[in-house]
């Protein structure tokens, strides 16, 4: 299983532009203890910086339970249901991002 550090270094390869065609959100992702990064997306292009951003929609959520839902072996609508998963802002947007995983 992938770092939560090399799944965010990763992430802009592995979603392909026709994916993300017209959406433009920014989403900032708090792991803990891993780190924060915000992704932008905007017109087909996603970019992934370190750091804490200005963000349509912030994400929470711990290492663990982070790397569980990019395995594939949480679902993320559970995790969030539960409490496992934090999300704050546009839930329109946090929907959008089922596109990424």
């Amino acid at each position: 299983m992938a770092s939560v550090q090399e799944f965010f270094e990763g992430l802009s390869e592995r979603v392909s532009a026709d994916r993300i065609a017209g959406m433009t959100n920014t989403y900032v992702f708090e792991i803990d203890p891993a780190g924060t990064w915000t992704v932008a997306i905007a017109d087909g292009t996603l970019t992934v910086t370190e750091g804490a951003g200005d963000g349509d929609v912030t994400i929470s959520a711990s290492e663990e339970n982070f790397e569980k839902i990019v395995a594939g072996e949480q679902n993320p609508t559970t995790a969030y249901m539960t409490g496992k998963l934090k999300i704050k802002g546009d839930m329109g947007a946090a929907m959008k991002l089922q596109k990424l995983f």
